[in-house]
């Protein structure tokens, strides 16, 4: 179905110009508004301590009606966090590894011509997001938003210790050696409340808020999570030895239905974890302290988002 340019809008671009693919970027999205009858965009360059916050804010400001996000899953977070609420629609122009809001959202990754043309002339979708509030080792306390998801424990040493210069060389694949390093950490003990249900204990590798369920390389973590049913999908996991994690493994890479103990799924409108001892935590695979508790709240419908025709308005 082609896509029908909209009346002009001025479009915001935050953009991380480390990113290889970063000119090729600016260069298509300068095209496209000129076919499309819309001003020249404006292009505001991430920093390496803001991965788009104060630049989206910027966009806001200037009173743009779209803000496109150029980069990693660090920048669209930081865009979307920004945009939450506001009613100015998000574009994705994915350039990073992850990728994973755009693969939840149904992107065709192979063709960034296309993935510009849904940015700017797409049509808009609804979905939710979710807060992710921390309660850090040295006391503090600090807000975040997600759009996909964020935890504490095995997911957030997988996401933090990746190495960049692997990640470059071989993409996804890079997370699968932070994982293997990671595999036998000892778990911990933590507790969580379900809304506001009865607080249950557990030994623990990981306790995440999954906002949807689909992660790097296609695969389903989370196969009931929808993005824009209101609904935080909690997932607890519990694995001890090699069997158990090749089993947990072998579920998600091959979506089994059937349940598994070490793996425990929760649907919420929020959660609280708390940890005995401190853990690393993560959002949208940006690290985010070593924490001792987490609150994480669903916010329906709180992001407009740009999406090919097919994905608009889809029911939950």
């Amino acid at each position: 179905m082609d896509l029908t340019p909209p009346a002009p809008q001025r479009v915001a671009v935050v953009v991380n110009p480390i990113k290889e693919e970063a000119d090729a970027a600016r260069d298509a999205i300068v095209i496209a508004c000129r076919k499309g009858g819309f001003p020249d965009p404006v292009f505001l360059e991430t920093e390496e301590d803001d991965p788009g916050f104060s630049m989206a804010r910027e966009a806001l400001e200037q009173g743009v009606d779209l803000v496109i996000a150029a980069g990693g899953d660090g920048t669209v977070r930081a865009v979307a966090e920004t945009l939450m609420g506001t009613g100015v629609p998000l574009g994705l122009l994915p350039l990073g590894t992850g990728n994973l809001l755009a693969r939840n959202l149904g992107a065709d990754l192979g063709d960034p011509h296309r993935t510009v043309d849904i940015a700017l002339f797409g049509e808009e979708r609804a979905i939710d997001m979710a807060t992710f509030r921390t309660e850090l080792v040295d006391g503090s306390v600090a807000d975040h938003a997600f759009c996909v998801m964020g935890g504490a424990g095995f997911d957030a040493q997988i996401m933090t210790d990746t190495r960049d210069e692997l990640k470059r060389l071989v993409g996804w694949a890079a997370y699968c050696e932070a994982g293997v390093r990671h595999l036998f950490a000892p778990p911990r003990w933590a507790r969580f409340r379900i809304d506001d249900g009865q607080w249950q204990s557990r030994r623990v590798r990981s306790v995440m808020a999954a906002n949807c369920g689909i992660l790097t390389a296609g695969m389903v973590l989370v196969p009931q999570a929808k993005i824009d049913d209101g609904v935080l999908d909690v997932v607890v996991m519990s694995p001890r030895s090699t069997l158990e994690w090749a089993l947990m493994a072998a579920k998600v890479v091959f979506r089994q239905r059937r349940d598994l103990p070490v793996i425990e799924f929760f649907a919420a409108r929020k959660v609280r974890v708390e940890f005995h001892e401190p853990i690393e935590s993560q959002v949208d695979g940006d690290g985010t302290g070593v924490l001792t508790a987490f609150e994480s709240e669903i916010r329906p419908g709180a992001l407009q988002v740009r999406v090919p025709p097919s994905q608009a308005d889809r029911p939950s």
